[in-house]
């Protein structure tokens, strides 16, 4: 599959009533708030962390896992791949269909090391003294488990910390963190809920927000995607799973959270990221219906105003303007006339 071939910015809205967003642990898990404006914040990696499962439950093999709390080691990853080279003749013929010298060293690796399992293969490609038999293997395995196998390297990107495979990836895809267009108030908890650990029990607050209109700026980079290996096929994956994950996988604090507005502006050649600036300039909210702002509680109580956002798309998309083309996906309620 080949790269994409343009760069594209976009704006992502999503709505969270009664639940918590993002828990801030340093603030007792309470919504992550900026007290000096009362908005609601969201990080980025909430909301890759949506996609990453949204991805795992329909099927799809991430690199970024967890199990339990814990997120699962890169070189577990590493391991798994080369233990089913080791014990699949098939996979090994299609992981190196077109790379026939270096399934040779693959191998030539397997015999030297006298290797049974995954882990001999890897200390022995880890070790100094065999790194000139190595080394191509190491980057091939590498490139294989980024632009092949995990979809989440190739949409974000990652960092390998196993020894003999340092090497960081940029991410394709970057958000910035997420804040909400209205003023955010949190409902008053008298509640206690019960947390399980191993062994015990202990008590906490269950804090919520009443309701938060949260929209982030995000950027889709044809560079980066060299890089990681990031397709058209991958992109239409993500389009799809940023809209389809936040609803998704509901938890307890996390229930009550829909989509509102996924824009993607696509730019033309010679036009890069960040051309318009931070898309979420161009969108207003004003509580509707006469109500005092801290009364918002449901998305009918604002008044989104997207008519500098549509002005900004009519003025700017055509031959030999920025824009080559605008994919929008909204909820009912959401109209956008550009």
């Amino acid at each position: 599959m080949s790269t994409i071939t343009n760069n594209s910015d976009f704006l992502f809205l999503y709505e969270a009533s009664q639940c918590n967003p993002n828990g801030d642990p340093d603030q007792e898990n309470k919504p992550r708030m900026d007290y000096d404006t009362d908005t609601n914040i969201v990080t980025d990696t909430r909301v890759k962390r949506y996609i990453r499962d949204f991805l795992k439950m329909t099927g799809q093999q991430i690199f970024v896992d967890m199990e339990g709390e814990s997120k699962v080691s890169a070189d577990s990853k590493l391991k798994a791949v080369i233990g089913r080279l080791l014990a699949d003749q098939e996979e090994l013929d299609r992981v190196f269909a077109e790379n026939e010298d270096i399934k040779i060293r693959f191998l030539e690796v397997k015999e030297k090391s006298k290797a049974k399992t995954a882990e001999d293969i890897l200390k022995f490609m880890q070790n100094k003294t065999n790194r000139d038999l190595s080394f191509r293997l190491n980057l091939f395995l590498l490139a294989y488990l980024v632009k092949q196998k995990f979809v989440d390297i190739r949409l974000f990107g990652s960092a390998f910390a196993i020894e003999g495979f340092n090497k960081s990836y940029i991410g394709p895809i970057q958000l910035n963190w997420g804040y909400s267009l209205n003023k955010v108030q949190l409902m008053e908890s008298n509640s206690i809920v019960t947390i399980m650990n191993d062994d015990n029990s202990t008590f906490g607050k269950d804090y919520r927000v009443h309701y938060s209109l949260l929209a982030f700026n995000g950027t889709i980079n044809k560079y980066a995607a060299v890089g990681t290996g990031l397709s058209e096929e991958d992109l239409q994956l993500f389009r799809s799973s940023i809209w389809e994950s936040i609803p998704s996988l509901p938890t307890r604090s996390k229930l009550n959270q829909y989509p509102k507005l996924y824009l993607e502006i696509v730019y033309n050649d010679g036009f890069h990221n960040g051309h318009f600036g931070d898309l979420r300039s161009f969108v207003a909210t004003l509580p509707a219906n006469g109500i005092d702002e801290k009364q918002v509680r449901k998305f009918s109580d604002l008044s989104l105003d997207l008519a500098a956002l549509a002005k900004l798309i009519s003025d700017n998309k055509g031959e030999g303007k920025p824009i080559k083309e605008v994919i929008i996906r909204t909820a009912p309620g959401v109209e956008l006339l550009a």
